[in-house]
């Protein structure tokens, strides 16, 4: 069997979402009516450029779901409540209380100034960078995930259910929860809009998914469409997510130039938060439950790691392209590659801390010849 590997897309997505930066900002200077003029072309305060993009960001994500594997959940109740426990109990609180200390307090000083948001309200904008903190945390992984449990040598069938269920559950929890935690951050909350935004940005897609892969299985089969469908989707939604990053940075460039540290005040709690939230799934709640490595390790990264391109619709239909809240997320696609492939490397080389390790992995080898000296 051919072994899987990120995509060039994938592997340097941080590459490409610097070229984004660089890009946007050169856009801003020398055509700065372009990005406003596609982004005034709206429907009900949506822009429609952006809504295509954002659409085409999602869909790619949700065809490749099967809900058929939700089924399996009752057979794994650990580590399936594990990961719930962690999504939706732990992260969305940690995320708000890390931010706002980073955010608010540390980095505070380094971050003047105030934006007029998309509801018309001024917010200072390390405010707003918190509020794009707390989307990212309220949006668990339902994509890239895939990949990091297939690097990790984890449990795929584990991962596929818990990319059902989490896409289920946000359409139930991503608004309130979002709503609850912005209203803490006095942030403008325009319930309306949230809601529009779960509708649009996850529901539709999720239907649209659901649908044609059941139709395009239907019609050419189960290898058809993983092995040619699915590849053809690959790069549409990381491409459709650089170029909503062009236009985000054609209005933040102004910001960034000002204050270049801008990006690593927001990238210091993201950081902290997914290094918190892996260690806590990892090496503390996934041992307490006495789960496999095959089971522990993608249950703490599916935890970790974030859904950015919820967030960054969610973001954009609330306060803005151009707002401070669209660049934290933003920061979060930075930074997802490589901490996640840190992480990746880190499960790899604990491996032996748990119960169970058959791994194809020095480490793992190691201590199993030592056990069996031992005894």
């Amino acid at each position: 069997m051919k072994e899987k590997k990120l995509s060039i897309f994938e592997k340097y997505l941080t590459v490409w979402v610097l070229g984004c930066i660089a890009g946007g900002i050169l856009l801003g200077k020398l055509a700065p009516g372009v990005a406003l003029a596609l982004d005034s072309f709206s429907v009900y305060q949506v822009s429609v450029p952006i809504a295509v993009c954002l659409f085409f960001m999602m869909y790619p994500i949700m065809v490749k779901i099967d809900f058929a594997e939700v089924v399996r959940a009752a057979k794994t109740p650990k580590p399936v409540g594990l990961t719930l426990f962690i999504n939706w109990a732990i992260k969305p609180f940690t995320m708000y209380l890390i931010a706002s200390f980073f955010l608010g307090v540390v980095f505070r000083g380094f971050i003047p100034g105030t934006e007029v948001v998309k509801t018309g309200q001024e917010v200072e904008l390390w405010r707003s960078y918190i509020s794009g903190a707390i989307l990212l945390g309220i949006a668990p992984c339902t994509a890239m995930v895939l990949m990091w449990s297939y690097l990790a040598k984890g449990n795929d069938g584990l991962t596929l259910v818990m990319v059902a269920i989490n896409s289920l559950t946000m359409l139930v929890l991503y608004a309130p929860l979002g709503g609850f935690l912005l209203g803490v951050n006095a942030m403008p909350i325009p319930w309306q809009t949230i809601v529009l935004s779960v509708t649009f940005y996850v529901a539709v897609p999720l239907v649209a998914g659901y649908f044609s892969r059941k139709q395009i299985i239907k019609s050419k089969g189960k290898q058809w469409f993983t092995e040619k469908f699915l590849h053809l989707l690959t790069p549409v939604s990381i491409v459709a997510l650089l170029a909503t990053l062009v236009l985000l940075f054609a209005f933040k460039g102004e910001v960034i130039v000002e204050n270049p540290l801008t990006i690593l005040w927001i990238a210091v709690p993201l950081f902290v938060q997914t290094v918190v939230i892996f260690s806590l799934g990892y090496f503390v709640l996934a041992r307490l439950l006495n789960l496999s490595y095959h089971d522990a390790a993608p249950s703490a990264m599916i935890g970790a790691s974030n859904h950015f391109e919820v967030a960054i619709a969610t973001a954009t239909i609330l306060f803005g392209l151009s707002s401070g809240a669209s660049l934290a997320t933003v920061v979060g696609v930075l930074i997802e590659v490589p901490v996640m492939l840190m992480l990746v490397s880190v499960c790899k080389r604990t491996c032996h801390l748990f119960s169970e390790c058959n791994l194809d992995l020095p480490q793992c080898h190691n201590d199993s010849e030592a056990d069996s000296t031992a005894h």
